[in-house]
């Protein structure tokens, strides 16, 4: 493998991987948090566009680039509340197989992926291993009526979530029909995620303090950086001529295993001896199956 395509194929390993413990040690509310970060993600697109000399597309390729962004936008302000319920070192890996077994399920129905049967039960199984790894890394040695409760209100709303993460990867295809690649669409993208982050600002700010004048909203653009360096390194990565969609695809998943980790190691987030074996264990099986389902 050419090694700078590797190194590029890993930018989301540590944009993703870092960009949950970021946000969450930074603090404030999922208000606060989508807002910086959405600010974060279009200065980071908008330079890159302008380096590049990437002019926003047209007409209907427009509206689903933007679309895209509101869908990220949309669900992630639900993983920033799941945070609160049940910590980033939790709910990543939850997140993180609803994202796999959504795109899978999209490719199958959608777009004709794993034809004959065969791939069909190897995949559908390999989904089956994705759900059972989530479930090993929430498992609780000591489980209690109010952690049970929470986690299974956060699973619940990262299952909603999902919706919007699939919108945020379905909607570009309809774009890339007319020529329009994921590094043109990466800026209308970011515009599409900040109209969301503001909306629901003006929203917010109706009960009480207006998180566009919080200092905190701010900080988080730094958030954002993270965010947009990882998504953009995934699309240079997926093209043919460095790693191929399949391959970074793969490298980018590895990012859910630097997410828990320092979600346990920097953000206080406790798991006993026990669990944190299980959650070794459930997150291996995560990415074996991943590779799975994109090699099939």
């Amino acid at each position: 493998m050419n090694p700078v395509a590797l190194l590029i194929g890993l930018g989301p390993l540590l944009g993703w991987g870092l960009f949950p413990t970021v946000a969450t040690k930074i603090g404030g509310k999922p208000v606060n948090q989508i807002l910086g970060t959405t600010l974060g993600t279009l200065i980071f697109a908008l330079v890159y566009a302008l380096v590049n000399g990437y002019a926003l597309p047209t007409g209907i390729d427009l509206m689903w680039t933007i679309l895209s962004g509101i869908g990220w936008a949309s669900a992630q302000i639900i993983t920033f509340m799941s945070f609160r319920l049940v910590g980033s070192s939790r709910a990543m890996p939850v997140t993180t197989a609803f994202q796999l077994i959504g795109a899978s399920l999209w490719g199958v129905i959608v777009l004709g992926d794993w034809p004959g049967l065969m791939p069909k039960v190897v995949g559908f199984l390999a989904l089956i291993v994705i759900i059972a790894g989530a479930y090993m890394t929430v498992w609780q040695e000591n489980k209690t009526a109010s952690k049970a409760g929470a986690l299974s209100k956060a699973v619940g709303m990262l299952a909603v979530g999902e919706i919007g993460y699939l919108v945020y990867s379905a909607a570009p295809q309809a774009a890339a029909a007319h020529g329009v690649n994921g590094q043109q669409a990466f800026l209308p993208q970011a515009i599409g995620m900040v109209i969301v982050a503001v909306v629901y600002s003006l929203v917010q700010s109706r009960s009480g303090d207006s998180p566009l004048t919080e200092a905190v909203s701010y900080k988080h653009i730094i958030s954002g950086f993270f965010f947009a360096f990882a998504a953009l390194t995934y699309l240079i990565s997926a093209q043919p001529d460095m790693n191929g969609l399949a391959t970074g695809f793969i490298l980018s998943q590895t990012s859910v295993v630097l997410a828990t980790l320092t979600g346990i190691w920097f953000l206080g987030e406790k798991k006993t001896k026990r669990e944190m074996q299980v959650t070794i264990v459930g997150l291996v099986l995560i990415l074996l199956a991943a590779t799975v389902t994109v090699l099939i």
